[in-house]
């Protein structure tokens, strides 16, 4: 981001609710990236509604379908999954990647990050990279590394592994040391891949869903801490955290918190999900801004307080909503909440004072006017 003094005063002309196009003016004064996952255009299914909650015939979820409607919405960023680049044998389809380029090509826009996945499938069911299986273990790193190549080819910057299968679901099932074990051996060698090909390698972090007891890297500081032993090995600092905002909110950590600690301990953070989620629930993957607003504008002053320079990122399932509106509506609530951290940080030497005290009514008569009036 650009957080200079002189773009700071330039807050003056940004007063009360931002529409959208003045949303739009506010990230490129500020230089703030904002993306959406390809995922969140298309049509969304559960255990209740195995069919989706939307007539196909009304809305295609066929990637150019997908992209246009992220286009529509005003984002220029877009994250992908790996899988949409196979063809039917697992094989890279290059027919695809070349249509996706140009179609990006097209709308102006630019791909982000590559998600992988190693959950939907009945193999991976057990786990990927952390399988007790060695077998699936190892092709669950080729599927990773070959997500590296597709990254590459389509112009991401980097690639990401959320491993939804990894973990447990009763106490006694597995032995968790060995399965973190499994799963750092693992990030070694994709993340060997990944900086010999010049893209950063992420872990995103959820405490549970799929798995009914614990993914592997339930937290982001677990996941800062395998980042850790995963950069001493391969030398540099490559890998990094993942932050998806709803996870956080599932065992009601404080985001904000989060980007201090990894800034602490040297872990890089590569990409934010932006999504909210009820605290102590599931991935509910709601729209943007929706909850607590102390917290989620706390988040953003975070993110200009430590410097963050990447994409901040939907990864939004609205079932019964418009996804062009959604997307739209979390977009244009995240640039309004932006635009209130963006202010209390002109006036980060005060709060820091303040701050000081350790007295919250002190901190809270700085920032309360911001965050009801501005």
């Amino acid at each position: 981001m650009n957080i200079s003094k002189d773009n700071l005063k330039k807050l003056d002309k940004f007063k009360g609710y931002l529409n959208n196009d003045q949303v739009t003016e506010l990230f490129k004064i500020f230089d703030i990236k904002f993306a959406a996952g390809h995922w969140c255009a298309g049509d969304f299914m559960d255990r209740f509604m195995t069919v989706g909650y939307n007539d196909p015939d009304k809305l295609s979820s066929d990637i150019i379908s997908q992209i246009k409607r992220v286009a529509d919405a005003k984002i220029v960023g877009i994250e992908f999954h790996n899988n949409i680049f196979l063809n039917g044998k697992g094989a890279i389809d290059y027919d695809v990647i070349n249509t996706v380029k140009e179609t990006l090509k097209k709308y102006n826009m630019v791909a982000t990050n590559m998600n992988t996945n190693l959950w939907g499938a009945p193999k991976w069911k057990l786990g990927g990279v952390a399988n007790p299986d060695k077998r699936i273990r190892e092709e669950a790193l080729q599927v990773l590394i070959q997500a590296i190549d597709i990254a590459k080819e389509v112009g991401c910057k980097s690639v990401a592994y959320w491993p939804g299968s990894d973990g447990w679901d009763y106490n006694f099932q597995i032995n968790y040391g060995v399965i973190l074990k499994y799963y750092i051996d693992g990030c070694i060698e994709v993340n060997k891949e990944a900086k010999k090909k010049g893209l950063k390698f992420a872990v995103e972090a959820k405490l549970h869903e799929p798995r009914e007891g614990n993914i592997v890297i339930g937290t982001t500081e677990k996941a800062g801490l395998v980042c850790k032993q995963v950069n001493e090995a391969c030398g540099g600092n490559n890998m990094g955290v993942a932050i998806d905002y709803g996870h956080v909110q599932m065992y009601a950590g404080e985001p904000a918190d989060n980007l201090y600690t990894m800034k602490q301990f040297g872990v890089p953070i590569h990409n934010f999900h932006i999504n909210n989620a009820k605290l102590h629930s599931n991935d509910e993957d709601r729209i943007t801004g929706t909850g607590d607003i102390w917290r989620f504008i706390d988040f953003c002053y975070a993110a200009i307080d430590t410097g963050y320079e990447g994409w901040f990122g939907e990864d939004q399932f609205e079932y019964r909503t418009d996804p062009v509106q959604a997307m739209t509506l979390s977009r244009e609530l995240f640039g309004n909440c932006m635009k209130k951290a963006l202010i209390i940080y002109s006036k980060k030497d005060e709060l820091e004072e303040a701050q000081s005290t350790g007295n919250a009514i002190n901190t809270i008569n700085i920032v309360k006017r911001i965050i009801f009036n501005e």
